[in-house]
């Protein structure tokens, strides 16, 4: 690809789309914010990362401009504002995660296995994006800023842990059923739905 065509790639993204840029870009700052140990700006920039991926969704609900690609730029932000918010833990917070490994891990392996069935399937993470997966996000990241600026709130950290593999299941089955990828699914139950109005 060259710089002229590059150009153009970026001229197309709409409001949405930079959004989801910034989160992406973020992540190279977040990166250095946890190589220098500054805690409370790695929590303060994880923060905005993470309101970000709300505004990006509802901008692109307002205006109208929900496409595949914003979905994916999405889901792309996403997985690495994941990756380095469980660094982050891993690196600021180890005697919560050595008291906690085995809830931890009974999230994070589902999410991995179900990232490598997406690109077995489709080639590519997919973007399903369902309310199970809006709700699991809002509970990770209310959970993991509060760990940062308050300490472990239990309830909520198994709440997070128990939606999270609710979703991470979801994903999986609709794995199986969708034959082609598909962006923006609300869930199971709504594809199944209109399943039975095809019939």
């Amino acid at each position: 690809m060259n710089f002229t065509t590059r150009a153009t790639s970026f001229r197309r993204l709409n409001t949405a789309d930079w959004i989801s840029m910034y989160r992406i870009m973020a992540s190279g700052l977040l990166l250095l914010l946890l190589l220098l140990e500054m805690k409370m700006l790695f929590a303060c920039f994880l923060a905005i990362s993470l309101a970000s991926d709300i505004i990006d969704g509802m901008v692109a609900r307002k205006l109208n401009i929900c496409t595949a690609r914003g979905a994916r730029l999405d889901s792309i932000g996403d997985a690495l504002t994941f990756v380095l918010a469980a660094t982050g833990i891993w690196y600021f917070e180890k005697d919560f995660l050595r008291a906690n490994k085995t809830w931890l891990l009974l999230a994070v392996v589902p999410y991995v296995v179900q990232i490598l069935l997406a690109v077995a399937r489709y080639g590519r993470p997919s973007s399903f994006h369902t309310y199970l997966a809006k709700a699991a996000a809002l509970l990770q990241g209310t959970f993991i800023l509060l760990l940062f600026f308050l300490g472990p709130i239990p309830w909520l950290f198994y709440a997070a842990v128990g939606i999270t593999v609710l979703e991470v299941l979801e994903e999986m089955i609709l794995l199986f059923l969708l034959r082609r990828e598909d962006i923006n699914v609300k869930g199971l139950y709504w594809v199944l739905k209109g399943r039975r109005k095809k019939q």
